[in-house]
């Protein structure tokens, strides 16, 4: 019986194409740049950047948040005021606002030994004008400060009457 080889014709694929979606710009130009250079090329430029929240923390002022609380007889505000000493913080009241201004400090010791890492801890100063609701005594005013918040106690001004004037 003498070898008979057989052979296959090959198959035939059929691709089905799919219809071109076309790309936004910035979809295209993200393309051209991975084909003109690959391999994450801005990768090694990107160990000395800053993270985003450093450069936040950086930039970030520091503002007290403030609740305003208008009650019958006296207007109460409240501040948070984390790491402040009462002692850096100045408090002026007016006939119809509250300025708020502070300061924290770090000072690095002499003996502190050791190369920093990271260092955050910086000194920064503040200043926070609220309006309020309605005119108030000032000479009445009293201050609590524990746990990092301020509570001021402003009493309300008597409200004057309108007198008219008869022109004579």
């Amino acid at each position: 019986m003498a070898n008979k080889q057989v052979t296959k014709a090959p198959e035939k694929k059929t691709q089905i194409s799919q219809p071109a979606r076309s790309l936004s710009l910035f979809e295209e130009m993200d393309r051209w740049f991975d084909e003109a250079f690959p391999n994450h090329w801005m990768q090694r430029f990107n160990t000395s950047w800053p993270f985003p929240e450093e450069i936040d923390m950086k930039l970030q002022r520091r503002v007290p948040k403030v609740d305003v609380i208008d009650k019958k007889k006296k207007i109460v505000v409240r501040a948070e005021l984390p790491g402040i000493e009462k002692d850096d913080l100045e408090i002026t009241v007016s006939d119809n606002a509250v300025t708020l201004k502070g300061e924290t400090k770090h000072e690095k010791t002499e003996g502190e030994k050791g190369d920093y890492y990271r260092s955050e801890i910086s000194q920064s100063s503040f200043m926070r004008r609220v309006s309020l609701p309605d005119e108030v005594e000032s000479g009445g005013a009293k201050a609590k400060f524990k746990n990092g918040v301020l509570e001021l106690s402003l009493p309300k001004a008597k409200k004057r009457k309108r007198k008219t004037i008869k022109v004579e």
